[in-house]
């Protein structure tokens, strides 16, 4: 199966980073699409749920939206996530917006290759890990990398971010 190219994974190549492509089919019935990523691949890779991570838009409380990446297993600290950020508070942001900024649609948004470079905090149990895979910006779609390579692409702050 040819694999989409995204803006992530443009992203990827243009950096000259290490990483694997997993696609998997996405039921467009479902709704948890970091649960349906874990169940398609965990098994088939032979990664545990933990290394595969979510990326959630948020709005923090001086409007701004910004990005949390986590594990699919565990629920956002979204007082956490703000304050890594240097936030006061935030909530989820609203989907439409979400969409509009990122360039993605919601369950395949990466926290690559957004059409606007969100600040983003990674959840700090990424270091754990050798390799971890994220949202390759297509519903059904899903990079490998090196966390390390995810963190200095994404900008990002490693936080405990997970409640």
């Amino acid at each position: 199966m040819a694999t989409a190219s995204t803006p992530a994974i443009k992203a990827l190549v243009q950096a000259a980073v290490e990483h694997r492509v997993h696609a998997y089919s996405h039921d467009p019935r479902s709704d948890s699409y970091g649960s349906e990523a874990v169940e398609a691949l965990a098994g088939e890779l032979g990664v545990g749920a933990a290394q595969i991570f979510k990326t959630l838009v948020i709005e923090l409380s001086s409007g701004g939206l910004a990005v949390a990446v986590l594990p699919v297993p565990n629920k956002l600290s979204l007082k956490a996530a703000a304050a890594a950020l240097g936030g006061g508070k935030a909530e989820m942001a609203d989907k439409a917006k979400a969409e509009r900024t990122t360039g993605y649609v919601l369950g395949g948004i990466s926290p690559l290759g957004q059409k606007k470079r969100l600040p983003t905090v990674i959840d700090d149990s990424a270091l754990e890990w050798d390799r971890v895979l994220c949202s390759a910006g297509k519903r059904g779609l899903e990079i490998e990398l090196h966390p390390a390579e995810l963190i200095r692409l994404t900008e990002a702050v490693t936080s405990t971010i997970t409640a």
